[in-house]
C-alpha cells in the first residue's frame, strides 16, 4: 500500500522520550498537498466527544486517511519507532469533532489498551492553554509538564500506555478535530470498548451530556 495521504518521516524524525514515560511527538504528518482536500472531507459530526469510525460517515480523502491510518505501513513505523511489536493488536479508530470542558481530565488510559496515537487536524490554536494535551508527571497536577502538544494540522502524539502514563488537558468547549487511533489488547477488548463508545452517545443523545 502506498500512503498518499501521510509522510511517515513524521513519526521517524519525531521526538521520541522514555521520561516521564515512552511518547513521541511529531509534526507535519499530513501531506501538506492533502490538507485542504482533508479538511473538505472532514465529517459533519454534530454531536461531542469521540466516535467509531463505524458511526461517522466517511467520504473522500478522509475516508482514504483512515485507511492509511489502519495501515500495517503506520504500524509497522511504530512498532521501529518504539521498540515494540504492535501488529498482534487489533486497533480501535476514533475522531472528535466538538469538545465539552469536561473533557481532558488526567488520567493514564486503561490497561486494555497497549498504544495510543493522536492526529490533530486544527488550523490554529490559542495559546492559552484550553484543549492542548500535556504529557503529565502524576494524576493530579497539570504543571509541571514535560511536553504540551499543540493540536494543530498535521500534529502526531503517541504513547505506550503504562501504569506512570499521565496525560490530560485544561478544559475547552468548541471545535477540536482529532483523530485517534488506540492499539488494544486483543479483538474482544476491542468490541467491548465500540460497545461501550455506542452506549455513551446514545445516552448523550437522550440526556445531552
Amino acid at each position: 500500500m502506498t500512503l498518499s495521504l501521510l509522510d511517515l518521516d513524521a513519526v521517524r524524525n519525531a521526538r521520541h522520550s522514555t521520561e516521564p514515560y515512552d511518547f513521541m511527538l511529531g509534526s507535519g504528518f499530513l501531506r501538506q498537498e492533502a490538507i485542504g482536500d482533508l479538511r473538505d472531507s472532514f465529517p459533519a459530526i454534530d454531536k461531542p466527544g469521540y466516535l467509531t469510525v463505524d458511526e461517522v460517515q466517511l467520504k473522500g480523502r478522509f475516508k482514504t486517511l483512515i485507511d492509511e491510518l489502519e495501515s500495517p505501513e503506520l504500524t509497522e513505523e511504530l512498532s521501529r519507532k518504539f521498540g515494540r511489536d504492535l501488529h498482534a493488536f487489533p486497533r480501535l479508530t476514533t475522531i472528535m469533532k466538538r469538545s465539552q470542558p469536561k473533557y481532558g481530565a488526567i488520567h493514564t488510559d486503561g490497561p486494555s489498551k497497549v498504544m495510543t496515537m493522536l492526529v490533530y487536524m486544527n488550523d490554529n490554536w490559542a495559546d492559552d492553554g484550553g484543549g492542548r494535551l500535556r504529557v503529565l508527571y502524576d494524576g493530579e497536577h497539570f504543571e509541571p509538564y514535560a511536553v504540551e502538544v499543540p493540536p494543530t494540522m498535521g500534529t502526531v502524539f503517541a504513547f505506550l500506555r503504562g501504569d506512570n502514563s499521565w496525560h490530560g488537558h485544561q478544559p475547552f468547549a468548541g471545535e477540536r478535530k482529532v483523530v485517534q487511533i488506540a492499539w488494544v489488547t486483543d479483538a474482544q477488548e476491542l468490541e467491548r470498548k465500540k460497545k461501550r463508545n455506542r452506549t455513551a452517545q446514545f445516552l448523550k443523545s437522550i440526556f445531552g451530556r
